[in-house]
């Protein structure tokens, strides 16, 4: 369905939105339950006094805390519902007073439920670990068993409770240089205009990367220009936020006895260091077939020198196909058949009955995003566009974390259902390397050949290989301050600009202010992250070809992964599936999977 103009929420087909009756018939039953999850509260608490006090005069038994552990788990389950189907409808009207009003009475219940059973987990966290590793042995602690585990696996680092609520008071104030970055860049920065075809158009954070991608040069690079001497001119500050960032990364590591920032950041999803180490030195021993890209990119753009703001705009042009939203959910399941029937069957139904809310509206978020609950189906965001292919490839990924979802909560306790994000970007980016197997089966010319494959190139570029160069220069800016030297604007710039010579190769001119590019990535504000999005696209490449080009076995044991949910470590969980992210061969065939696409598009553009 083509849009012609953007209607109204109340205009939207019932077809055309998502079904949330799978989590409220109403408002006014989503009304109760959030009385119903106020009262809770007393029902967890009532436990506080045997819980806590663990005494020899009046010991706690094994059954009193499996109750107060029911009592809190069916208050989570019960949060986790009411919180869905608010921020799900405020996402399509964000303007809406009605669903504004039922976030902020969400928030403002949970955060108080939060508040006061905040006691629970030191109270836990104080039972002697021996009687808690019987007690978890049992049938009765079955649904709380891999929780309980990952809470005693982080006790040698739980400081006393009073260091615990010091180090809690501090949280809102912790977020400072988050949020200076945050408002500086996007509200107070002024970056001007571009002069376009269409005339002056403003330049922010967000129209940034559309420039960029334009196919006059004059604009990127003027785009360009503009957008970095706002960064120049505040340069110094913003080094300061970031090194301030950095320098309570490495205060709390020391704090609860970590050896390094790193390791604290790795630690809860049990991530031996190697695993990052080996992301980074198996793309380094790997970087040919990026310069190689880079090179065909400034052959193909017919280009003297290529320069930092040539490097986004598409290789093919976007070929002119309409795929209504009903054909792109007929491609999906026809590319995922290798999945078996049950896979093909939920996910099509699942998509065509009431799992998405297909198409813009006035008011409605923008991009895409799946929200898995464990009550309830998986719900899917789109703005699907028919004539932007691109919108079938976000569909299948947003797909993919929804049957992630679909298969957790239907193969583990509430408690341990939930996927790590080391593991989310697997389900989604598998879907998409499948589609993009599919389409390149059916692609009828090489103009459609092209797109696709340029298209691709593009999005394991900047999920591999950049992130990777982000996770490297996370690693170096808090290896220099534990060490002992501090952070300054000239040092970030330095240690950033010698990764972007490395990562893009002899081909590329960079411009003085290139470097500052360090200093906008609004990632780094949380440490040690986006090196799973490498390793998440390094799997998921790796299973989509073992399932691809194998039998049952291989089938079986990529959704003995989906069924995993929260109950093994990602890395333990990824080796169920046929992947062994310790070692470095996923990497290497995740980089020659890059290597084969940069040989298909010499040829073919």
């Amino acid at each position: 369905m083509k849009q012609t103009t953007i209607p109204k929420r109340s205009e939207v087909a019932k077809g055309d939105r998502w079904n949330l009756e799978s989590l409220f018939s109403d408002d006014a039953s989503w009304n109760e339950a959030l009385a119903r999850f106020t009262a809770m509260t007393a029902d967890v608490n009532a436990f506080r006094d045997a819980v806590c006090a663990n005494a020899a005069s009046a010991p706690l038994t094994a059954e009193t805390l499996a109750r107060c552990l029911d009592a809190n788990s069916s208050a989570e389950e019960l949060a986790e519902r009411i919180g869905n189907y608010a921020f799900l409808n405020k996402s399509t009207d964000e303007g809406d007073a009605v669903n504004l009003d039922r976030v902020g009475r969400y928030m403002m219940a949970a955060s108080a439920f939060s508040a006061e059973t905040s006691w629970l987990v030191p109270a836990l966290q104080a039972i002697p670990e021996a009687t808690m590793r019987d007690w978890i042995k049992t049938d009765r602690f079955a649904p709380y068993r891999v929780w309980l585990e990952k809470l005693l696996r982080l006790k040698p680092y739980i400081l006393s409770e009073k260091e615990e609520r010091i180090l809690a008071l501090q949280t809102e104030s912790l977020q400072a240089p988050q949020t200076a970055f945050s408002v500086l860049t996007n509200v107070d920065l002024d970056f001007g205009t571009v002069k376009t075809a269409a005339g002056d158009e403003p330049l922010s954070q967000t129209t940034f990367s559309k420039f960029l991608e334009s196919g006059d040069r004059a604009v990127r690079e003027e785009a360009y220009r503009k957008f970095y001497a706002g960064f120049d001119a505040h340069k110094n500050t913003i080094a300061a936020l970031y090194t301030g960032s950095v320098n309570q990364d490495v205060a709390e590591a020391r704090i609860r006895g970590y050896p390094s920032a790193r390791a604290m950041a790795l630690f809860p999803d049990r991530v031996d260091e190697s695993v990052y180490d080996n992301l980074v030195s198996t793309v380094r021993a790997n970087l040919g077939a990026l310069h190689r890209y880079y090179a065909l990119r400034k052959k193909v753009l017919k280009l003297d020198e290529l320069r930092h703001w040539d490097v986004y705009v598409p290789l093919a042009g976007e070929v002119k196909r309409v795929t209504p939203y009903d054909e792109a959910v007929s491609i999906i399941g026809k590319a995922l058949e290798p999945l078996g029937q049950e896979y093909v069957d939920t996910i099509t139904t699942g998509l065509r009955s009431g799992w998405v809310d297909r198409y813009e509206n006035k008011g409605k978020r923008s991009g895409a995003f799946s929200s898995g609950g464990y009550t309830g189906e998986p719900f899917i965001l789109m703005n699907y566009k028919d004539e932007v292919i691109r919108d079938v490839f976000t569909l299948a990924h947003e797909g993919g974390h929804s049957m992630h979802s679909w298969y957790s909560a239907r193969n583990n306790p509430f408690m341990s259902y939930g996927y790590t994000i080391f593991e989310a970007e697997v389900a989604s980016t598998f879907n998409e390397d499948l589609v993009f197997r599919h389409l390149m089966k059916e692609a009828k010319d090489d103009g459609m050949r092209a797109f696709l494959l340029s298209t691709r190139a593009s999005d394991i570029l900047a999920t591999l290989y950049r992130q990777t160069m982000f996770a490297e220069y996370e690693k170096r800016t808090h290896e220099l301050v534990e060490s002992g030297t501090p952070l300054t604007a000239e040092l970030l710039r330095s240690e950033y600009r010698k990764l972007l010579e490395a990562y893009f190769g002899p081909e590329m001119k960079f411009e003085e202010t290139s470097d500052l590019e360090g200093l906008r990535i609004p990632h780094f504000y949380n440490a040690f992250y986006v090196y799973k999005y490498a390793t998440g696209i390094s799997a998921s490449l790796a299973l989509a070809e073992r399932v691809s080009s194998g039998g049952k076995k291989e089938r079986e044991d990529y959704f003995a992964f989906l069924k995993s949910g929260g109950s093994r470590y990602p890395v333990d969980a990824l080796r169920v599936a046929g992947v062994d992210m310790v070692r470095s061969e996923p990497v290497e065939s995740a980089c020659k999977v890059f290597a084969g696409i940069v040989d298909e598009l010499e040829k073919t553009i």
